[in-house]
């Protein structure tokens, strides 16, 4: 008796359309054959017993698909399936089955998402950690020696504070770049894009690592660009950016030279190039050189700086202006850094 209330509430959807199509049979069998009151009567009856076992047979075949939805909703809830494949349903719910195969899918997806998320927060968390020990740890045991007495000691205290003075310096690049990351990746960096002449703006950003380059015996130059290319971009933000990639260059380079490049292209953009004949990169670096924190070496990166931000900053930045930074590297002969920029 329960199943047969359950089934029958099941088919109340169907109640209001089943019932239209009895009258209307009734109405148009009795018109067509003539029946009598009589026979309209037992006509009625017998559609009323039709209709019954219809509407059982119909609320007993939706709860079962009902269960089956059931069923399979709440294995996907528990992560009991491994492929959409092992979702099945009647044929009547083919459609439905497609949208719970594709809901499984993207369910799975943000799972994924999420776990590499959390990984990659964590490796952060690790890295900026390390980082920061580094010069914290440094600073501590340079001032702790200074005031176990070393202090007085003319031949060792002005070098060690300078050499906590210089890590202190390194922290707050760190926190500097930390700060800009943080902001780039938040949505919260803005930009303040204008036209400027590219060969004047190149110019004088190098001659302010001339001295650097020529300490180091390297040659530093800027190509022929024309007098009047305007380019499209942030200024400031194509500082950092420009500011990164000629000190990498000149870091990583003990022979040769650096060269600034402006290609124009044919698709309205102009293609500004970092080239140097340092130490070059591997093909697996390559790929990973714009992670936060990734050093290609890590004893070399150490002794020369750096806080293992700048290119992943360089990266969103030219993001920000609709490029994409380009590298191109052998090892042993140099590396060529590049991003186009609308002219």
């Amino acid at each position: 008796m329960n199943k047969l209330r359950i089934n029958l509430g099941s088919a109340k959807v169907y109640f209001k359309d089943v019932t239209y199509v009895t009258l209307l049979s009734i109405l148009f069998i009795s018109i067509i054959f003539q029946f009598s009151f009589r026979e309209i009567l037992l006509f009625s009856f017998l559609l009323l017993i039709v209709d019954f076992l219809l509407l059982y047979r119909l609320g007993a075949s939706k709860r079962t698909e009902l269960e089956q939805l059931k069923t399979i909703l709440n294995s996907i809830r528990k992560n009991e399936y491994i492929s959409p494949d092992e979702i099945k349903l009647g044929r009547n719910l083919y459609e439905i089955e497609g949208a719970i195969k594709a809901m499984f899918l993207r369910t799975q997806n943000d799972i994924i998402n999420l776990k590499k998320l959390e990984q990659v927060r964590t490796e952060f968390l690790g890295n900026v950690s390390h980082e920061l020990r580094t010069p914290i740890f440094a600073i501590q045991g340079y001032l702790e020696t200074l005031l176990n007495g070393a202090i007085s000691d003319e031949r060792v205290n002005r070098g060690f504070l300078e050499k906590a003075a210089r890590h202190t310096e390194n922290l707050n690049n760190l926190l500097n770049d930390l700060i800009d990351i943080s902001m780039i990746e938040s949505g919260q960096m803005r930009m303040s894009f204008r036209y400027f002449n590219i060969k004047e703006y190149l110019t004088e950003l190098v001659e302010e690592f001339r001295p650097f380059a020529e300490e180091k015996g390297l040659e530093l130059k800027v190509g022929s660009i024309k007098n009047n290319l305007q380019v499209f971009g942030d200024k400031k933000k194509l500082r950092q950016v420009l500011v990164n990639l000629l000190s990498n260059a000149l870091k990583y380079t003990e022979e040769g030279g650096v060269e600034v490049l402006v290609e124009e292209e044919e698709n309205k953009t102009a293609r500004i190039i970092v080239k140097d004949t340092g130490f070059g990169l591997s093909e697996e670096d390559q790929l990973r050189i714009f992670e936060r924190f990734y050093r290609v070496d890590k004893d070399r990166s150490r002794a020369v700086g750096g806080t293992g931000l700048g290119l992943a900053i360089v990266k969103h930045i030219i993001e920000a202006h609709e490029s994409k930074i380009s590298v191109k590297s052998v090892l042993g002969k140099g590396s060529e850094f590049s991003f186009a920029l609308k002219k």
